[in-house]
């Protein structure tokens, strides 16, 4: 009897592929890159500061060159048209947005008119398509409503964050890009962000991730991927991720208490950690691998 064909995966809106990246010509920031986005999933981008998440974004989103760095090697392609070295409109009239860390809405100017800035650019026009993409706003952020007339600077951190979602999702977009979008928040405020990532998971809206949160990051993904120094250092799902060792040590803040041998804990499919697989650098989970890159 023959045996069952591997499964074959989803296709990916979003690919990249052997990324390189430096700042001012000679800074390493990303070394070889590789990850993909399926169709309308939500992936998570864990590590710690200065691994090159945000530069990562910035490579896809093309507002790299705003920071001062520069692709040296590999591909970004969405739907299967390359998209390295385009414009941040470009970029934006393709589908993706990004809400860059921090929010970075226009102080100055009311709700009402940050919100209109998200649907300018090609092809954006018309009041049909403003007021379609309003009340999908308005429906997600009732705040959003009731504040529209106010400055955007006197709302509060948690919705002004509310307000750089809404500001993206103004121009209909298949990917959203977002960094850290619970970073500085009150927890009851990150599980409101927490709950409008899944309302716009729902509407069929890929998202790759960027979350210092990495429990809440792993609870939204269907899978994930680990930045160590600019490398891919763990990918797999987010329910393999949550089971492996290193990330419950180094994002989960919990450790395992070691065998009385002293070798370590046991994998739940009852694997020791010691095997020929681990010293390869490869750690198994089910059905599926946890690929581990070292070097």
């Amino acid at each position: 009897m023959n045996a069952s064909p591997p499964p074959i995966p989803p296709p990916a809106a979003l690919e990249v592929d052997d990324l390189t990246v430096v700042y001012g010509g000679s800074v390493l920031a990303l070394d070889g890159v590789s990850l993909r986005v399926p169709d309308g999933a939500v992936v998570a981008l864990l590590g710690a500061n200065g691994a090159g998440k945000s530069t990562l974004l910035r490579a896809i989103s093309g507002t790299l060159s705003l920071h001062g760095g520069s692709v040296r090697r590999g591909t970004v392609a969405f739907d299967g048209v390359p998209s390295t070295g385009r414009s941040a409109a470009d970029v934006v009239a393709a589908g993706i947005v990004h809400v860059p860390e921090g929010r970075r809405v226009f102080t100055a100017l009311s709700v009402e008119e940050n919100l209109r800035a998200g649907q300018l650019g090609p092809g954006r026009h018309g009041r049909g398509a403003y007021r379609e993409s309003l009340e999908q706003v308005h429906s997600l952020f009732p705040v959003l409503a009731e504040r529209r007339r106010q400055a955007a600077g006197l709302l509060s951190g948690g919705e002004q964050q509310m307000l750089a979602l809404g500001r993206a999702l103004m121009s209909r977009p298949r990917m959203l890009l977002l960094d850290e979008p619970s970073l500085g928040l009150a927890p009851q405020m990150v599980e409101q962000i927490a709950g409008i990532v899944r309302r716009i998971h729902e509407q069929g809206v890929g998202v790759l991730l960027v979350e210092q949160n990495a429990a809440l990051a792993l609870q939204l993904a269907d899978e994930a991927y680990v930045l160590e120094v600019g490398r891919v250092g763990l990918s797999g799902t987010s329910e393999e991720l949550s089971r492996s060792d290193e990330v419950r040590r180094l994002y989960l803040g919990e450790r395992r208490d070691q065998d009385s041998d002293g070798r370590g804990s046991r994998d739940s499919d009852g694997e020791g950690g010691g095997g020929p697989e681990a010293a390869a650098g490869l750690v198994t989970a089910g059905p599926r691998t946890l690929s581990r890159w070292v070097g």
